[in-house]
């Protein structure tokens, strides 16, 4: 909404004429006129004597978009409720559990068969908001690619896989 409507829309919610109003800031009602068609704008010593008599701010007469104003409470609100998650992150209500589920994934590269079910486990566990969350994830994977070549080559000495067999004939 411009001024001018911003400013006939206040005077006629008050219930006043452009005489009235005129005649309150001593000047002409043609000025006043000027004003609501956007023809001209009150100087800035006559915008806070208006802003006064309609008992409205300035900054709400200069606002032209009511959208922005919507806009501005939406985001005051996504603040407002991204402080509160942050704050109920910082009291310890939610631990930090990255150094604890980093050295958890490094035991897993150890002990290879229980590294494979640790690793997927630890990194369900794993959040964002974990100060070792990448370095989580990097070892975990790490990890279960260490537990299946492990598990791999104690398969391939059980079952004999890729060792060529001689057989010598005796006679």
């Amino acid at each position: 909404m411009l001024l001018g409507e911003k400013l006939k829309e206040t005077r006629q919610n008050k219930g006043l004429s452009q005489s009235t109003v005129a005649e309150h800031l001593n000047i002409s009602r043609q000025s006043i006129s000027k004003w609501e068609n956007n023809s001209s704008y009150p100087d800035l010593d006559n915008l806070v004597r208006l802003s006064e008599y309609y008992e409205i701010s300035i900054d709400d007469l200069l606002k032209e978009n009511q959208g922005l104003k919507t806009k501005i409470a939406e985001n005051n609100f996504k603040i407002k409720d991204s402080q509160q998650k942050l704050d109920h992150i910082r009291s310890g209500h939610e631990r930090d559990e990255g150094l604890a589920l980093l050295i958890i994934s490094l035991i897993g590269c150890l002990v290879t068969p229980l590294g494979i079910l640790i690793a997927p486990i630890v990194l369900k566990r794993n959040k964002a908001t974990n100060t070792f969350h990448r370095g989580v994830i990097v070892t975990s994977i790490v990890c279960m690619l260490i537990n299946f070549w492990g598990v791999y080559g104690f398969l391939s000495t059980m079952f004999g896989w890729g060792v060529t067999t001689t057989v010598e004939y005796l006679g």
